[in-house]
């Protein structure tokens, strides 16, 4: 009794959907990850606070049409705190701003030169 029914066992899982999806050949390595999210939106902003520990900005910035926000002041983390070694306060900046799972964060900051 029991040979017969792991028999059938075996041949329904073979037969699975997720035994052919990981047969099928399909790479799965070129699908994005929610910490490699891409870029969603551009901004223009005047830097008001830097914390550079903590990763966050303080930033004055002009409405983001992309993500229906106003011209508001407001923080936002960059994804890498290495973004702001070069940055101080009141420098207007261009930066890009990618949906991680829980907020939205800085992921490229260059200054606007005047």
């Amino acid at each position: 009794m029991k040979t017969p029914m792991l028999a059938i066992v075996a041949a329904v899982l073979a037969f699975s959907p997720l035994a052919q999806a990981q047969s099928s050949g399909h790479n799965h390595a070129s699908h994005a990850s929610p910490a490699a999210s891409a870029e969603v939106a551009q901004g223009t902003g005047v830097l008001k606070n830097i914390d550079a520990a903590a990763g966050v900005v303080n930033i004055t910035h002009d409405p983001i049409p992309a993500l229906k926000w106003p011209a508001m002041t407001m923080g936002l983390k960059v994804r890498d705190k290495k973004l702001l070694e070069d940055f101080k306060p009141g420098q207007t900046v261009k930066f890009g701003l990618a949906k991680e799972p829980t907020e939205y964060v800085i992921t490229s900051l260059t200054v606007v030169k005047k």
